[in-house]
């Protein structure tokens, strides 16, 4: 499935329309970001879960309802842990073109995003201290968009490093003044 989308992009005080087709992008995270969505999921769940844990078993007189919800949490949490980064990781792509970057993402909410290479003011590479266990990185690709920037999380590290520096060089033989 795909959609095409008009833009006009200003060049040494003209204006030239170009059609970029909104599309599935080509590329899949690296397989590493399952486990690195896993472990900040379940980072979550431990202090959910724990926090309603330590209420009801130090409470004299824990509340129905918090036993209930504790319950209800034991349950789901191995749900998510199992389905949210699955989901994700079929999700999540990403493509670099000679026009643009499309970026796919989300797992409840999913957004397709495309910046014209023309627009691009800034390409960033990013890294907590899990993303480095897990070998992984993220893109930060600012343009001049009120949407604000286009991001590429779940990379595998030598591949986010190729791919800003390919951007670098593209935008940087690319005319126009990226605002």
């Amino acid at each position: 499935m795909s959609w095409a989308v008009r833009i006009e992009v200003v060049q040494g005080g003209g204006v030239t329309e170009e059609t970029l087709s909104l599309r599935p992008p080509a590329n899949r995270v690296s397989r590493r970001a399952i486990g690195y969505w896993t472990v900040w999921a379940a980072v979550g769940w431990v202090i959910f879960v724990a926090a309603q844990a330590v209420f009801v078993f130090t409470s004299d007189d824990a509340p129905t309802w918090l036993t209930v919800t504790l319950t209800i949490s034991c349950v789901l949490a191995p749900l998510h842990l199992l389905v949210m980064p699955q989901w994700r990781y079929r999700i999540h792509r990403w493509e670099v073109t000679g026009e643009a970057v499309y970026t796919q993402e989300g797992w409840l909410k999913q957004d397709w995003r495309i910046a014209p290479i023309s627009r691009i003011q800034t390409v960033d590479i990013e890294r907590d201290p899990v993303e480095q266990l897990f070998r992984l990185a993220k893109i930060t690709v600012t343009t001049a968009s009120a949407a604000g920037p286009v991001k590429i999380s779940g990379l595998d590290h030598a591949q986010a490093l190729a791919l800003v520096a390919e951007l670098t060089r593209t935008t940087q033989a690319t005319p126009g003044d990226a605002t």
